[in-house]
């Protein structure tokens, strides 16, 4: 990044202690929106995902132990999706190219 006092260019250095230190609020907000998404969620679905389990997608999805961490607070297995990264993308494509059977998805 930039030293913001010179403007220059710098390199720090940070441990992975530090990230995940600066991650774990962030985390926890995750962790307690699944908790609440799971109260609300009508019983056949939720018979599907206590069978199968949750996937996460997107970039987050790629930070280490993640999903361990997951599986562990809502003692459900938590997977990472095949390229989290581009699945995103595609299931958003796949809704809307299917709007008339996912209009949840535009409010």
């Amino acid at each position: 990044g930039r030293d913001l006092v010179t403007g220059i260019p710098k390199q720090v250095m940070v441990s992975y202690q530090e990230v995940a230190e600066a991650l774990d609020k962030s985390i926890f907000k995750i962790e307690e929106a699944i908790l609440k998404a799971l109260e609300t969620t009508p019983p056949e679905l939720a018979a599907d995902i206590y069978r199968r389990g949750l996937y996460i997608t997107g970039g987050g999805a790629l930070l280490r132990g993640l999903d361990k961490r997951l599986t562990a607070k809502i003692k459900l297995p938590v997977h990472v999706a095949d390229d989290p990264l581009k699945s995103v993308v595609r299931g958003t494509g796949i809704a809307l190219k299917n709007y008339d059977r996912y209009p949840f998805v535009m409010r």
